[in-house]
């Protein structure tokens, strides 16, 4: 049996508020109107899905966010008399009843608008009013009106409509020259024959048929009198306006575009896999400039902590620790061990060279206890006791990612008995492998961080495999929770000037509030935490790519390859970069008011870890978020190269012993 309130609740909550409305009149109402009884018979399961749904005549009940966003837009409140064009089910003219004095809503089809009736009287909406007829010309008799709301897409907003305005009403309306592209327009009466507009974004709505909108056979109405909309300026346009482009990496200007974020206490530069050359590359000139000129003696990354340890003792010029493996030995080899990463850890150790310690700039990993290691574990184990199992195990860790879309890898598939009865084992061999690796910490009794953090880690490390190897949010969460405390430790122990430089993905680095991951699946991340903690202090930074090559694995534990990019798809952030045809550039988010704007609207971005599975690309790789909202400004690289994994041709002579890639 369908729990129908819960339901609601869950899309107000999940699809309505996470995603930016604010007003709680709106939220209220949609808590209140029915929405299954607005959809057709046999669709009432997916009424509170965040969708379209067919009606009678062709016709469309609009998703629900777009509802409360064109409600909030025309800031519908209590005494407000408002004109709805466009009927359709009834749906938006019952919110807003709940809202306003009183609803005066038309409808051109006589059967949708007879429906629609008898909905509202079984509702009990007594406040709405219902007309058949062409919409276009607005409702005069019972103008002016507060607010109007149209609910199908025009080639401009009809002058009968602004005219039907109050002074300070306001008109929501869909308009475009073109059917199958539309921008969501907001305007304001100021005056007697004034009027301001605002650009909402891309939307795409039914036609708007009548005098002053759309004739049948979609081509524009011959009008007696203008229409007014906004000249369209293409989105690529204005990015290529904005975007600042870059030099070469070893250019210091490249570095210097970076100063505007050099007040902040941290920085964190992302990237949209974790084998593109050029997001490295990028990441080490922005820290260069960084540490050499303002200030940043904190490099945290995305990697272990007894890893990346092994690297901050070479180049801080300390002694390798007694016992200790070298580092970045286990898949994902690449990620931290290639060609880029060894030369901007060859510079941090020339650049600590001539300083104090307390000036040095340190390399410290965030990420839980060892997680290659014990994830390498439980695989070898379950190879050898449970071959079916081991199978799942690797699709599992496979999957360790938030932008996978597909519920059955974490789901039924896994659980099955063979996999319980591994789970004990498992778990102690992580244990076993955690304790050996403390042993080798506390050897070195004079690096006090170092011990503490690796008994923090003990202490939060078994929690999280046993979570992580059943998997869902309670894990990812876990994971950045903790490397979120990591960099707050490390701060804390640098003092109260200390500022730190994040590498890490963008699923981590973009704050997850503003896409798929928190919104659908209720994921945190570092960027989130951060921007909680220190507000305006925090710069957040992403970086994206539409071609090239990526260093990836097809899945975990598997072969690196050097795999070609698909170009990025039409409809996300991606594409909309190349199309701007500007081949690098700086694109800060909070410069062009205008452009943020535009950019709002919610798109797809592409995400890639250490698995790539171009096959699946859609599903696999692509999610939901709102470019502005997520970053503070983005980098862009339109075609990109694999990194180099280190080789034995790598390999120098001389090195001191410290030297953490030696083969």
């Amino acid at each position: 049996m369908l729990d129908l309130s819960r339901a609601r609740d869950r899309m107000v909550k999940i699809h309505v508020a996470r995603r930016g409305i604010r007003n709680r009149e709106v939220l209220q109402a949609m808590r209140e109107v029915p929405r299954e009884a607005f959809v057709a018979p046999g669709f009432e399961e997916f009424a509170y899905e965040d969708g379209p749904l067919p009606i009678a005549d062709g016709q469309t009940i609009s998703q629900p966010y777009i509802v409360a966003l064109m409600i909030e837009m025309a800031e519908a409140k209590a005494g407000d008399h408002v004109l709805e064009v466009g009927t359709g089910s009834g749906y938006a003219a019952a919110v807003m009843s709940r809202i306003v004095e009183q609803v005066y809503t038309i409808e051109r089809h006589p059967g949708l608008a007879e429906t629609a009736k008898q909905r509202f009287e079984k509702l009990g909406y007594d406040n709405i009013e219902v007309r058949t007829g062409d919409g276009t010309n607005g409702w005069p008799e019972a103008a002016p009106f507060d607010a109007i709301v149209v609910a199908a897409s025009a080639p401009g907003a009809p002058l009968a409509l602004q005219e039907q305005l109050d002074v300070g009403g306001i008109l929501v309306i869909p308009v475009g020259d073109d059917l199958d592209s539309q921008r969501l327009l907001k305007v304001t009466r100021t005056g007697a024959s004034t009027y301001s507009e605002e650009d909402f974004g891309g939307v795409r709505f039914v036609p708007l048929i009548g005098e002053q909108g759309w004739p049948e056979g979609g081509k524009p109405a011959e009008l007696d009198r203008p229409l007014r909309h906004p000249q369209p300026v293409s989105l690529p346009d204005m990015i290529a306006m904005a975007a600042e482009p870059l030099p070469d990496f070893d250019d210091q200007a490249f570095g210097e575009s970076f100063d505007r974020f050099a007040d902040r206490r941290v920085v964190l530069l992302g990237e949209a896999s974790h084998g593109t050359s050029e997001f490295y590359k990028a990441r080490a000139a922005i820290t260069r400039r960084l540490v050499e000129r303002h200030g940043f003696t904190i490099v945290a990354v995305e990697a272990d902590w007894p890893d990346a340890a092994a690297i901050d003792r070479y180049v801080r010029h300390r002694k390798r620790l007694a016992g200790a493996t070298a580092p970045f030995q286990r898949f994902p080899v690449w990620m931290w061990r290639n060609t880029d990463v060894a030369a901007f850890t060859d510079w941090m150790r020339n650049h600590n060279e001539k300083l104090q310690p307390p000036r040095q700039a340190g390399f410290y990993g965030l990420d839980i206890y060892n997680m290659s290691g014990s994830i390498a574990a439980v695989l070898d184990y379950l190879d050898r006791v449970d071959p079916r199992s081991a199978k799942i195990a690797r699709e599992r860790y496979g999957c360790l990612t938030p932008w996978q879309n597909e519920p059955s890898t974490y789901g039924r598939a896994v659980l099955t008995a063979g996999y319980r009865k591994c789970e004990q084992a498992v778990l102690q061999q992580c244990r076993d492998l955690l304790a050996k690796h403390l042993e080798y910490a506390q050897s070195d009794g004079a690096d006090f961080l170092d011990a503490s953090q690796n008994a923090r880690l003990i202490a939060a490390a078994e929690r999280y495999y046993r979570i992580m190897y059943y998997g869902g949010a309670e894990s990812w969460n876990l994971r950045d929770s903790h490397m979120f405390e990591t960099l707050e430790h490390l701060l804390d122990a640098g003092g109260p000037n200390s500022k730190a430089i994040v590498w890490a993905h963008n699923s981590h680095i973009g704050d997850a509030r503003y896409t798929e991951m928190g919104v659908v699946r209720d994921e945190l991340n570092i960027g989130q935490l951060c921007r909680e903690r220190f507000g305006n202090q925090a710069a957040l930074i992403g970086m994206g790519t539409h071609s090239g090559t990526v260093a990836a694995a097809t899945e975990w534990d598997g072969e690196m390859e050097v795999k070609q990019v698909l170009a990025s798809r039409g409809d996300s952030y991606e594409w909309l970069c190349h199309e701007c045809r500007v081949p690098r550039f700086l694109l800060d988010l909070g410069r062009d008011e205008a452009l943020r704007e535009r950019l709002l609207e919610r798109r797809l971005e592409r995400f890639i870890g250490v698995i790539y599975r171009p096959e699946t690309e859609l599903r696999s790789h692509y999610a939901d978020a709102s470019l502005p909202q997520q970053f503070d400004a983005f980098v862009w690289f339109d075609k990109t190269s694999a990194v180099t994994p280190l080789g034995p041709q790598h390999a120098r002579a001389g090195v001191p012993d410290t030297y953490p890639f030696g083969l």
